[in-house]
């Protein structure tokens, strides 16, 4: 396949998976017996590979760069970042993404095609047992572990789904925290966040320790729910309300087990949360994807990673 046409039609249809749990996976080979897996929502476009202008001093697996519509965008190969480049070898296929804010194109070895799975069969590796365990070992980078989550075909054979945004924080550096306000919470008020990413973990934990806000986490959707229902049954038994302590709930969009727009509608719809906001920090930034979140009752939506935005968009909910 030579475009993207085929594999990325009907988009609008795919708007009506929210609040279903489930999600779309396009499917492509590095050359290995791996299968790896990317959320459609990232995916701009899939094409033949062009012509790649080298640049000096790349970091560790860029290639080079090349004009697209426009714009200048790095060219990763995600085989370099996973130990599976071969010297000489060229990657005819590359899939241009955009989350984050930004667009980037990986290169690989081909494209499959797309599947639809439930959350609810996509593990954290962390969660998987015997062979699916063993499928994300050596997966890794620098010391990073390139794999986020791990799901099952028909055929019993593993999908390993990257984690292209620690792939992309690892290219283009961590962003350096700004001056950001400080909240004014009582000592037993906090945020609680969840995202599966930790490079996501690790920059909301910096935003929220500068902002000086104390918080619980969670690693995915289904873990957050039911951290939640523990805080909220305490609250009740204790005869006090839940949104006196926890000021704001921050919820990532796609999450093993369980995303962020079935958890957000499951926290509207018990009473026991409410009067507490439900922010949705994505790096599936279009307005399609702002939709979906509004449509399950997000109070504001904020695209990542940006700290000041991230910042701004918390303080007005924490001062309620």
């Amino acid at each position: 396949m030579s475009t993207d046409a085929t594999l990325l039609a009907n988009i609008d249809a795919r708007t009506k998976l929210v609040g279903s749990n489930k999600m779309e996976i396009l499917l492509f080979s590095l050359g290995t017996r791996e299968t790896f897996g990317i959320n459609v929502f990232k995916v701009r476009e899939v094409s033949q590979t062009p012509a790649i202008t080298k640049t000096p001093n790349m970091p560790f697996g860029v290639e080079g760069v090349l004009s697209l519509r426009g714009n200048i965008i790095p060219i990763i190969s995600l085989a370099r970042f996973i130990g599976a480049n071969e010297p000489g070898k060229k990657y005819e296929t590359m899939i241009v993404t955009e989350f984050n804010k930004s667009t980037q194109a990986f290169l690989v070895d081909s494209v499959d095609r797309i599947i639809r799975v439930d959350w609810d069969k996509v593990r954290s590796p962390d969660n998987m047992m015997g062979s699916s365990a063993s499928a994300a070992e050596g997966i890794s980078a620098n010391g990073m572990n390139l794999i986020t989550a791990i799901t099952e075909l028909e055929d019993g054979k593993l999908v390993s789904i990257l984690d292209v945004e620690q792939i992309l924080a690892s290219v283009v550096g961590e962003p350096r925290l700004p001056e950001l306000p400080t909240a004014q919470l009582e000592a037993d008020q906090y945020v609680f966040f969840v995202d599966d990413s930790v490079v996501a973990r690790k920059e909301i934990t910096g935003v929220l320790e500068k902002m000086r806000i104390k918080f619980q986490q969670a690693s995915n959707g289904r873990e957050a729910w039911e951290r939640l229902q523990a805080l909220a049954n305490r609250h009740q038994s204790d005869g006090t309300p839940l949104h006196d302590n926890l000021k704001t709930i921050l919820v990532d969009a796609e999450m093993p087990e369980m995303d962020g727009y079935v958890l957000t509608r499951l926290i509207k719809s018990d009473h026991r949360f409410n009067g507490i906001p439900v922010v949705m920090h994505s790096s599936l930034s279009s307005n399609a994807n702002r939709a979906m979140g509004s449509s399950v009752g997000v109070d504001a939506y904020v695209a990542k990673f940006d700290p000041a935005v991230l910042a701004e968009t918390l303080i007005p909910f924490l001062q309620r």
